[in-house]
Formats: C-alpha cells, sequence, structure tokens
C-alpha cells in the first residue's frame, strides 16, 4: 500500500443510502470499512460518515509511513499521529523539514475532530473483540498537570467521551447575521419560493436538511407551528434528530400561502420546496439547488453567508432576550442542552456594556444592534 493510493470511496447501499469507505491501491480496508458501515446502519448522516472516511484515511496513511498495525499502537504513536497531522503535506514523509515558526497546516479544532473520529473507531472495534494491547493509552485533560489514563478503559462498563489526546483550541463563536444582512439577503431573492425559505430559516432556526424536508402537512398555519419530522426524503435532505414542533408567525404563513398561489400552482408534490425553473420542475428542491441560491445572493449583496448563519441567528436571538435554554434546546432539536449552551450563549461586548447598564454600573448605552 502507498500513501498516495488511499483514497475516499463514495458507496451506495442496496437501501439507496449513501455512505463512504477507504480505499488502498483498489482494496477496500476492512476494519474502515465495518466500522463505516456501522456508522451508515445506525443512520449517521451520510455528511458524518464522510467525514470519518476522510479522518481515517489520514490515520491509515500515518500507520502507513510508520510501519505501524492499526490494532497494536501505542501512546506514543497517538502523539506523533497529532504533530503528523500539523504538518505540511509536503513534509509528512519526513524528507523535508518543517521550520518552528511554519504556521501548523491543521488547526487545533480539526485535529481534535479527527481524534475524536479515531476514538470512536477503536471504540467499535473493541467492542466487538479486538484485541487493541495494553499500552494503547489515552489522555484525560482537565485535572492539573494532566493525567494518563488507559485508553478505551471504561468499555464494558459505562461509557465516558473523552477524546484520545487532545490540543487547547480557541474557541470562536459562531458569527450572527445582522437584521440589516437578513433583510437584505431576503430582499435580494428574485422568487417568492427562496424569499420564503430564508424567512423560514430566520424564523425558526431549521437546519437546511430540516426545510427540504419538509411537506406541505408540516405546515399548520391555524396552529402557527411548522413541524420538523425525520424521514428519508428522495433529495437526501435530513433531520438530524427526533420530531419537534416550531411555533412561527403569522408573517411567514402569509408568505407560504402568496407562494403556493403565485409559483408553486397545481404542482402535484408534497414538498415544500420544489423545483419550479429547473429540471425536473415539481422535484423536491436540493442541497445543490439551495448551494447555487447562495451564490447568487453572495454576489449581489457581498454577504458571506450560508444557510446555517440564520440559524446561528435565531438561536442567539433567543438567548439575548432572555429565552430559557431549555426552550432554545428544544426549539433548535439539540439532544443535550450543553450543546446550546456552550455553541449559542456567547455575548459581545454590547451585550456586555447593557448588562453592567442594567446594573447600575454604566450609562444606559444607545438603541444598537447585537454585534456578530
Amino acid at each position: 500500500m502507498t500513501g498516495s493510493a488511499l483514497r475516499v470511496q463514495r458507496v451506495v447501499m442496496p437501501s439507496g443510502t449513501e455512505s463512504a469507505t477507504v480505499v488502498a491501491d483498489g482494496l477496500v480496508l476492512d476494519p474502515v470499512d465495518r466500522f463505516l458501515a456501522h456508522l451508515t446502519a445506525i443512520d449517521r448522516s451520510p455528511n458524518t460518515v464522510r467525514a470519518y472516511a476522510h479522518d481515517l484515511r489520514d490515520y491509515f496513511e500515518f500507520l502507513h509511513c510508520r510501519g505501524l498495525h492499526w490494532d497494536r499502537v501505542a501512546l506514543e504513536d497517538l502523539g506523533r499521529f497529532v504533530t503528523w497531522l500539523r504538518l505540511p503535506v509536503g513534509a509528512r514523509d519526513g524528507r523535508v523539514a518543517m521550520l518552528p515558526w511554519v504556521e501548523a497546516n491543521l488547526a487545533a479544532a480539526t485535529v481534535n475532530r479527527k481524534l475524536s473520529a479515531l476514538a470512536s473507531f477503536y471504540e467499535f472495534h473493541q467492542r466487538h473483540g479486538v484485541e487493541l494491547g495494553e499500552l494503547l493509552t489515552r489522555w484525560r485533560p482537565g485535572r492539573r498537570g494532566g493525567s494518563w489514563q488507559p485508553f478505551l478503559a471504561h468499555l464494558g462498563a459505562r461509557p465516558e467521551r473523552h477524546r484520545a489526546i487532545s490540543l487547547r483550541a480557541e474557541r470562536r463563536p459562531p458569527r450572527e447575521l445582522s437584521q440589516a444582512e437578513m433583510t437584505a439577503l431576503i430582499g435580494s431573492c428574485d422568487r417568492l419560493r427562496d424569499k420564503f425559505l430564508l424567512n423560514l430559516l430566520k424564523g425558526t432556526g431549521l437546519r437546511i436538511g430540516e426545510a427540504l424536508g419538509l411537506r406541505h402537512e408540516d405546515l399548520d398555519a391555524r396552529r402557527r407551528l411548522v413541524a420538523v419530522r425525520p424521514r428519508r426524503n428522495v433529495n437526501r435532505a435530513r433531520a438530524k434528530t427526533w420530531s419537534r414542533e416550531v411555533p412561527a408567525d403569522a408573517d411567514l404563513f402569509r408568505l407560504y400561502s402568496d407562494y403556493l398561489h403565485e409559483e408553486y400552482g397545481t404542482l402535484d408534490c408534497d414538498y415544500v420546496f420544489v423545483n419550479l425553473w429547473g429540471s425536473p420542475v415539481g422535484a423536491p428542491m436540493s442541497y445543490a439547488t439551495v448551494d447555487r441560491l447562495v451564490r447568487r445572493l453572495r454576489a449581489r449583496t457581498g454577504i458571506a453567508f450560508s444557510p446555517h448563519l440564520f440559524r446561528h441567528s435565531y438561536a442567539t436571538g433567543l438567548l439575548r432576550r432572555g429565552v430559557a435554554a431549555e426552550i432554545v434546546q428544544h426549539l433548535l432539536g439539540h439532544a443535550s442542552i450543553s450543546t446550546t449552551v456552550d455553541t449559542y450563549s456567547h455575548l459581545g461586548v454590547e451585550d456586555a456594556r447593557r448588562a453592567l447598564a442594567a446594573a447600575g454600573f454604566l450609562d444606559a448605552p444607545a438603541t444598537t444592534e447585537p454585534t456578530a
């Protein structure tokens, strides 16, 4: 096997579900393939499976370069893997030295994500009887000075979630779209369908996959609710978590009605968002169509954005207005409240200024939009 021969291969299962595997010299890497097939079987998203495939491709390339077997690695090998990941690609074969001031190839957060994938990979194989060796250890950060613990030693008992080794990563809060930016983006849409889509994201915080999977039965104009239901969609749109209902305002449903009357017409399709001008007309709208819309709006407005920024703006706006984190968690469909709090409860300097003014430490600030 040569490092350059390692590649991620898209796979379509007999059920039609998309997955991925890693191929070396034309042959599937069996331990990787079994793990990725397991992720697909438990309904992890194709994007997640593909990301794990790329992470494990990097790991097996490292193992090949060092002449190591995946089930006989030691703590020192995992540490060297971290160092190897942060080298420029051209220096990973060891023939080119990296100078101390050269910036690392991967950010700490990216390295930590790869290590998390690696820990899940080994956890899977340990559960299926693979002997991993006594020297495979883990790093549990957080204690003063750090502490070394047996890697995956918890298996067979109560699972604990710790990365194998982790780097200190700077936490960057997600950027928000200001009200002016959202107004400009929505105003730049030529079609009611696209205006409705962006208003839906703005007013409900839905993920783009959840929006693309909506059926007409999911929009209850009388109760002003949008229902998110996990189901298989022909456009591969995905709702990541359990069913939930999200309240929306009357303006959103009026726009929905206008969209149905003026553009949707007599189309026979149960999907809310469909192709109306591009081929095939009447087919559910795809991620690629949304991507083309985003590119057009970026060019027209000069605003760098993704659909997910509407979700960030919705969530932080609710928390900033004092909505309880438990409610925001439910509206976003987060499995854990810590995800909601850790991701969205960041504060800008203007938030701090208003809090100090409310406590009597500063004069009340002039009314401004929250900083992104």
